[in-house]
């Protein structure tokens, strides 16, 4: 497994997005971190149900939730993801990265 893509912010207590690609090919999009009372933690993609409330719509056995957390908290760390769009280290080296989320990758 592997992180996708990582797009770094600020909407509330979501402080990134992110997709997760596994060893099969299979993209999950929507997973996100969010800044929660007892720290960090990873949200699973989800869907507004008509009470207004949000179910998740994938599901992971524990040991599997742990690995996607560790990965996640992995890149949301490290300053080789750039949400902004400039180069690590002031460098003006054109990025491989993959585009930046935009207003359709946002779940809600």
């Amino acid at each position: 497994m592997q992180i996708e893509r990582i797009n770094k912010g600020e909407w509330g207590k979501v402080k990134a997005f992110f997709d997760l690609r596994t060893e099969e090919g299979l993209v999950i999009k929507g997973f996100k971190i969010v800044e929660g009372s007892n720290g960090p933690f990873v949200g699973f993609p989800s869907r507004k149900n008509s009470d207004g409330e949000y179910n998740d719509t994938v599901y992971a056995e524990a040991d599997l939730k742990q690995e996607i957390t560790r990965l996640a908290m992995e890149s949301y760390g490290s300053d080789v993801m750039q949400s902004s769009g400039a180069p690590a280290g002031g460098s003006s080296a054109p990025s491989d990265s993959p585009p930046p989320f935009g207003d359709d990758d946002i779940p809600f």
